[in-house]
């Protein structure tokens, strides 16, 4: 018995009784057929980090199989800034291991996610998608390791105001109904993402909670389990389509912005890694701490932290999120189970006592097998990241950190086990060095650090260069000096990027 077969909720994964790695065109082709599927959807990821969707008319089954093999052409000048118009036609093909049934379209409809080729049928090499399959594909290259990751996807709803059962402001962590309002919209858009490939660990209401003038706000975190890295990104960019439209349904409104308002929570996107060597993890050693391998990717993480933000903090109101005092890191370090640090190592099921029969005293008394589950969580990036080059950059910051000869030392050094956002500390907080505080200086970071990521050929010169470009475009060097002077600019900058990512 397969349990990940027999217990799936994916309709392509409960028809065809295969993994979605061992999906074919010819499996793709029979659920089409066999269950009257009427459109094909091709969706792909574009600089905005938003998918974009091209419609197809299942007309008959040669054009059917033609589009499956062959792909189509879009225009990529439209969809990257860095692409020529006059040399812009790009193919988008797509990759059977991503097909799910469309919750929302009332025709019956396959969508698939793609990947970018040229005229030369190569493909894009600065594309995200591939972009990040190049980072991981040199990380095993380089280590003989793979590299896993998760995401926390943070994000806020807003309606009307409800006066029944208020929460007190910022109270609303892992509130119940009645008193959390959106709890039945997150649990349907977990089923959903489920339904379409999500392999999702838990959903939950956060901390932010608030109303203002007559609408309330509420945060939520839909968090997935440990995967490839490449499917991991996939997950994510699929998980907000479906959030986004299943609340335009609803008539809410949703936002993944980093930051909407002064003193109030922001949305992160946190990211949780494991390094793996032949199904297993090799992140803590034969006494239960964190391995050399596990303190080598973390060194990796603090080297290139501040040009990391370039990818994942890529618009003004990310650096409303970095200040101190928001649960939202600023200082460039790491520690356990502490949340006033950039790098975190949360807690991993390492502890040898029977908790299962303590509470439940019919269990065995014998300790249950211990499971390594550990992880290390990046808290630095949001809902603004461009997810696959996220990602990418993490994979190569780990390499680096394997790849150092001082790693183990600097994971000694950047270690911190008190919270530096506590005056008490202030001594610590100073020797620390800092992440970014706005889009030009992330540039700035990027510009310096860039060989890091072209190495391996894994980032393209002329995708740094539109970064750095797009970044510095925001002229928002001075911006929290300027917020000071006038509180409008906040208000103007969180209008315009409510939407982003």
């Amino acid at each position: 018995m397969d349990s990940f077969i027999d217990y799936n909720i994916n309709p392509l994964v409960s028809y065809l009784q295969k993994h979605p790695a061992e999906f074919t065109r010819k499996d793709i082709i029979k659920f089409i057929v066999d269950k009257g599927v009427r459109m094909v959807n091709f969706r792909y990821t574009a600089a905005d980090g938003r998918l974009k969707t091209l419609n197809f008319s299942v007309t008959s089954l040669q054009y059917l199989e033609n589009i499956l093999t062959y792909g189509e052409r879009v225009d990529g000048s439209s969809l990257f800034p860095y692409i020529e118009a006059g040399s812009s036609d790009l193919y988008v093909v797509p990759r059977f291991s991503s097909a799910y049934l469309d919750p929302f379209s009332e025709i019956p409809t396959l969508g698939l996610l793609c990947s970018y080729f040229t005229k030369e049928g190569l493909p894009l090499e600065s594309s995200p998608e591939n972009t990040l399959k190049k980072a991981s594909e040199a990380f095993t290259r380089k280590t003989g390791l793979t590299f896993e990751a998760m995401g926390e996807l943070e994000f806020y709803i807003s309606d009307e105001s409800d006066f029944l059962f208020p929460v007190p402001d910022q109270k609303g962590y892992h509130e119940s109904a009645p008193f959390t309002k959106f709890e039945m919209f997150r649990c349907e858009a977990m089923n959903l993402i489920a339904s379409c490939g999500g392999e999702i660990k838990y959903g939950h209401s956060e901390v932010g909670n608030f109303s203002f003038e007559d609408i309330d706000y509420e945060q939520c975190e839909i968090e997935f389990l440990v995967s490839p890295v490449e499917r991991a990104a996939d997950q994510l960019v699929l998980a907000k389509w479906i959030i986004r439209t299943l609340a335009h349904r609803y008539r809410l409104n949703v936002t993944f912005a980093p930051k909407i308002t002064v003193g109030k929570a922001g949305s992160g996107l946190h990211f949780h890694t494991r390094i793996m060597k032949n199904g297993l993890s090799v992140m803590t050693d034969n006494n239960k701490g964190l391995s050399d391998e596990a303190l080598k990717a973390i060194a990796g993480y603090i080297r290139c932290a501040s040009s990391l933000t370039a990818f994942g903090n890529t618009n003004p109101t990310s650096y409303f999120r970095l200040v101190p005092n928001q649960e939202a890191p600023t200082s460039i370090c790491w520690g356990d189970r502490n949340r006033s640090v950039l790098v975190r190592v949360p807690l991993g099921w390492q502890a040898e006592k029977n908790m299962l029969h303590t509470v439940n005293p019919l269990e065995s008394e014998k300790a249950a097998k211990t499971i390594d589950k550990q992880t290390v969580e990046l808290r630095s990036p949001d809902g603004s990241a461009d997810i696959y080059l996220t990602l990418a950059g993490l994979v190569v910051a780990a390499r680096v950190g394997f790849e150092s000869e001082n790693s183990l030392e600097i994971a000694k050094q950047s270690y911190v086990d008190v919270n530096i956002h506590d005056k008490n500390n202030s001594s610590k907080y100073e020797t620390l060095k800092q992440l970014p505080s706005s889009c030009w200086e992330s540039a700035v970071e990027l510009e310096r650090m860039r060989d890091i990521y072209e190495q391996e050929g894994v980032f393209q010169p002329a995708l740094i260069d539109g970064i750095i470009a797009k970044l510095k475009s925001y002229n928002d060097k001075d911006i929290r000096e300027e917020i000071k002077r006038n509180t409008h600019i906040m208000k103007e900058l969180v209008e315009r990027f409510y939407h982003c990512g």
